[in-house]
């Protein structure tokens, strides 16, 4: 009798404590510093004409929905499209970088340009938005430390070395082998990256060039938006040796938003959906090769008519992701690496950057404790970023 009236309890007691949870998980996002290593947000600022003061409703990332969700440190990566290689990659990332000027000149007041992880606690201190610039593809330097170096000067601070393919000096991990790993030049750009004080980014590179960069740097690295092998075998995620070698680094893993990264069914049925869509890719590329435009129109109408409606996954598929880190690498090697306005597809309930509260609320709900929730949120990241460029 007594068990049955206990269990009655927990279970009427169930709904409040689920609001409890809620309101302390708002409470520690508005409170903390949440730093999300990726998202594509400047193609949508660059193509569209966005205005992140405004609140949209399409769309991941604008400032009034960063607020809500208590984001106060954002990576905005310019990636550098295929169309663009190779020659007009440096030229794609200027076209980006002012479009991010423009921006923070035009919200000046909620925004700004972090250089140094001291910037970035500065700018959350005034209450803004701290805006790290961050590169999606070594294609950008166009195989020129020179052109390293200004970007550097540009403001930029992260690069990823590779996007899906490779490049003239690192494999990609999307693409077949062709110098395993890092090339001479590779190194250059490694090491390159921890003088100037750039973070450098090994999301999208293949194995080999994963385990050569830690060879080479002196500096912890990240894995700005990726997730987890072991529970989704994907080549853009990270093995178990791979999560324990970045520990051993010190550097921090940011898990992903996008679906097909987090869950198995929904990769096995994209990786479907785009092996039937290549050929007809191919053709709309031959096709458009001189109007980028349309190209790029024509591409997303194939995308749509055949992409069916996903399986519904729950938030806890991105929390087990976490949580995998966490139990082999450890707390301190684990962020935020959303992919927003670059993922597609995202769990339930996780629709945009409003609803980041909603992994605060998972993880109390798993029993982590609200220091080791603020690590995750921000402070690991962070921590990176101060010893790769300094405070």
């Amino acid at each position: 009798m007594k068990t049955i009236f206990i269990a009655l309890i927990l279970l009427l007691s169930c709904p409040a404590l689920a609001g409890d949870l809620g309101k302390k998980a708002q409470e520690i996002n508005q409170r903390a510093l949440v730093f999300d290593a990726h998202c594509d947000t400047v193609m949508r600022i660059l193509e569209k004409g966005v205005d992140l003061g405004v609140r949209s409703k399409e769309g991941h990332i604008d400032i009034p929905r960063a607020r809500q969700g208590g984001l106060n440190v954002q990576v905005f990566a310019m990636w550098i499209e295929p169309d663009f290689w190779p020659h007009r990659a440096a030229f794609r990332t200027l076209q980006y970088a002012d479009a991010m000027f423009r921006t923070l000149k035009k919200h000046s007041g909620k925004l700004g340009l972090a250089l140094t992880a001291k910037d970035a606690r500065r700018l959350v201190k005034d209450g803004k938005l701290a805006v790290f610039l961050g590169i999606e593809g070594g294609h950008a330097i166009e195989d020129s430390l020179a052109t390293l170096r200004m970007f550097h000067r540009l403001g930029v601070r992260v690069m990823t070395l590779t996007w899906w393919h490779n490049t003239n000096w690192a494999d990609g991990s999307g693409d077949k082998p062709k110098h395993k790993g890092l090339t001479k030049f590779g190194v250059e750009v490694v090491r390159e990256m921890n003088r100037l004080g750039m973070v450098i980014d090994v999301s999208h590179v293949s194995d080999d060039t994963f385990y050569d960069v830690l060879k080479v740097t002196t500096k912890p690295v990240i894995a700005s938006h990726s997730c987890v092998r072991a529970i989704c075998d994907h080549h853009r995620n990270l093995s178990d040796k791979m999560l324990k070698a970045l520990a051993k680094n010190g550097g921090v893993i940011g898990i992903n938003y996008y679906l097909g990264f987090l869950d198995p069914e929904v990769n096995r049925r994209e990786e479907a959906l785009w092996k039937k869509l290549d050929p007809e890719m191919e053709k709309l590329k031959k096709k458009y090769k001189n109007d980028r435009k349309t190209l790029v129109k024509k591409r997303r109408e194939l995308f749509r008519k055949y992409r069916t409606k996903p399986p519904a996954v729950p938030i806890d598929r991105l929390i087990d992701h976490i949580d995998h880190v966490v139990k082999v690498a450890g707390v301190d090697h684990v962020g935020l690496g959303s992919d927003f306005d670059g993922c597609s597809i995202t769990p339930q309930g996780l629709n945009d950057v409003s609803d980041l509260p909603l992994i605060t609320e998972k993880l109390l709900e798993k029993g982590y404790s609200e220091k080791n929730i603020e690590k995750i949120l921000g402070g690991n990241m962070l921590r990176v970023f101060e010893a790769a460029i300094g405070e």
